[in-house]
Formats: C-alpha cells, structure tokens, sequence
C-alpha cells in the first residue's frame, strides 16, 4: 500500500482532504479478505522480536514477569488515557493504580477512566483467551469495564457520533453498525497471523466507532488481549505522542491507508520487548 506523506496531508485544511468519507465495507469483504496487512520482511521483524521477547520472558521468575508485566499496565493506563485527553501525568497514574490516591486538580472521571482501563488490562491478564475467538459480545464486555461509571452508554450506538478533526462520518445505523461488527470478527478470526489479528482489531475496530464514547480504548484492550492469546509481548504505546497516534488513525478512516498506524503498531511492539521484558 502507498505510503503517504503525513505531514504534507495533515498540511491540508480538513475541507481541503479528499476522503472516504464513510465507512467502506469492502474493506471487510474484500480487500482485507485478500491482503496480508504486514509484508514478509515486516512480518519477519516482529517474528524476530518475538522469539526474543519469548527468550527473555524464559529467564524471568514467575514474581519477576508479573512485576514487567504490571509496569506495562501501567504504562498503557496511562496512554491510552492521555490519547483520550486525560491529563494525569504517569508518576500520578501510578500512585492512582498502586495506592488509589487521586491527584490534586484532576476530575473525579479522569481518575475512574484509568482505575477503568487498569481493570480491564487485569482482566485479560487472567483471562488470556476470553476474546478467542473475537465476537461482539466480547467486545462489549471489555467496553463496559472501560466505562464503568462513567456517563456513557455501554450497548451499541445508536445515533449518529461525531469525529473532531476529520469529515469522516462512522456508521449511524445500529443495524449497520453490528453487520460491521460481526464482519471485523469474522475477518479476524479467519486471519492466521496474530499480528496481522490484532492489528485489524486495533484500526477497524476504531474506525467502526460501534459505541458513543471509548472506542479507541476498547481497540487498545481488545488488540493486546489477542497478542497475549497468542502469547505473544503486548503492547503499551507508551513512547507515541498522541497526536501523532490520531492521525495514524485518522488517515486510516479517511484514506483506508494503514501503513502508518502499522508502522506505529510495530514500533510500538519493539518498544515493548525491548523495554518491559
């Protein structure tokens, strides 16, 4: 796929950008039906820092890995919640996640939001094959963790959202919005790759925007609870600045282009070996 020059796109006005201004189904029927996301070099990379991550993780004691792997939870609490405008620094997020102390002049949902996103992260970790295979169901069960106690819906959306930044219209239809849905499961499902998997759950999953607040975040969990299935290293995001992760994003909504969103994914991942493990 066509690399595109992010800077020289986003340059444009967003009334300036041609773009897919509605969901595509092809892309779930078709074109990700027929392609590989990742190519055989790309593929060749993760697959080497796997081995090392499943080397390193063979030299760690059981209380030792679930030190590591409780310092990502953290780590990923914390992005994920700042990609989303929470404003918690991550000294701040750790003593909210390990002593359940708020910090001083930030909201009380700032502070639910990533006691929220903690908890769902320890549920994959106990339950490392709850989203295998991926269905809807699943996906909303992870959604009403992450919105537990917040004003938020937690079924499926059923009026229209908007997106700030981009003329892309999701989904408006509740009955369009599941068929989606279920077409995401089942091409993931049906891919062989776990991280081509959680890389379609990560960006389709976004794109979809099936709730009416914390998508992004349930495709966060939902891709990491399928590359710990397949046990292989998740992924904390930590070292993405946040805008740059929203217009990875965004020009995967506008465009169909996924080649910065992986690039991000992939980073992402040898960051996580080379750092947690």
């Amino acid at each position: 796929m066509e690399t595109i020059d992010i800077e020289k796109y986003y340059g444009k006005e967003i009334d300036e950008r041609e773009i897919k201004s509605s969901f595509n189904f092809n892309l779930l029927s078709e074109i990700l039906v027929k392609h590989k996301v990742f190519t055989d070099s790309e593929i060749t990379k993760l697959a080497a820092l796997q081995q090392k991550y499943v080397n390193n993780v063979l030299q760690l004691s059981d209380s030792e890995y679930k030190k590591e792997l409780e310092r990502l939870a953290i780590d990923l609490s914390w992005k994920s919640s700042q990609i989303e405008g929470n404003t918690y620094s991550l000294l701040e997020t750790e003593r909210l996640l390990k002593e359940k102390e708020t910090a001083a002049g930030k909201t009380k949902e700032e502070a639910i939001m990533l006691l929220n996103l903690k908890d769902a992260i320890d549920f994959i970790i106990e339950n490392p094959d709850y989203l295998i295979p991926v269905s809807t169901s699943k996906i909303e069960d992870i959604h009403s963790i992450l919105v537990k106690d917040l004003a938020i819906d937690k079924n499926l959306r059923r009026r229209r959202v908007g997106i700030s930044g981009t003329n892309y219209r999701p989904l408006d239809n509740e009955f369009q919005i599941s068929e989606a849905l279920t077409s995401m499961c089942e091409l993931i499902n049906n891919k062989e790759n776990s991280f081509e998997k959680a890389l379609l759950a990560l960006v389709i999953l976004s794109c979809i925007q099936p709730f009416m607040d914390g998508n992004k975040r349930t495709a966060r969990i939902v891709s990491n609870a399928i590359l710990m299935n397949y046990k292989c290293c998740p992924v904390s995001f930590r070292t993405i600045d946040s805008i740059d992760y929203k217009k990875a994003i965004l020009l995967f909504y506008e465009q169909n282009n996924i080649t910065r969103i992986k690039k991000t994914f992939i980073d992402q991942f040898e960051f996580a070996v080379n750092t947690y493990f």
